[in-house]
């Protein structure tokens, strides 16, 4: 991975909320442009005084502070957002690999029209196991249930020793 910055992942501290929020939003708006704009500005709310706070929030920070962060509730991702600028450095896959040695286990939902996610996701060994064609907020655009490791098919036993 190249940077030319020193990059640690740390707990979440409260004056990183407005960083993290705005990171959330550049990101957010890069990545599911269908979304309505008057839905990202109430999730941004949200996220500021709810999710921040609420769940545990690991931070990526160089030297001049927040640059990406994953949301994590008990073994599900909540969110993992990188500022657009440092987009493709290797943050976010720090960031997963932070969270999944924490964890052991992980699961996600990301939209289907995300592909660079969907790719990302795979890449970092999770597989697709559901899909629903709503988001939370009832609109039309699927998600996708992935998790790490992905589930071994249970497969038909054969009598030893036939």
């Amino acid at each position: 991975m190249k940077n030319e910055h020193h990059i640690v992942i740390r707990p979440f501290e409260a004056d990183d909320n407005r960083r993290l929020t705005e990171i959330w939003y550049a990101a957010s708006r890069l990545s599911h442009p269908f979304l309505p704009e008057d839905l990202l500005v109430r999730q941004r709310q949200e996220i500021a005084e709810k999710y921040l706070p609420q769940t545990e929030t690991w931070v990526a920070a160089d030297d001049n502070g927040p640059i990406g962060f994953i949301g994590l509730m008990d073994q599900f991702i909540g969110g993992l957002f990188v500022a657009p600028e440092s987009q493709g450095a290797g943050i976010g896959s720090m960031l997963l690999d932070h969270a999944f040695a924490l964890k052991g286990k992980l699961a996600l939902e990301v939209y289907a029209a995300n592909h660079r996610a969907v790719a990302f996701y795979r890449r970092h060994g999770f597989c697709g196991v559901r899909r629903r064609e709503t988001d939370d907020n009832g609109l039309p655009h699927p998600l996708i249930l992935m998790q790490k490791p992905c589930p071994v098919p249970n497969r038909p036993t054969t009598p030893t020793g036939a």
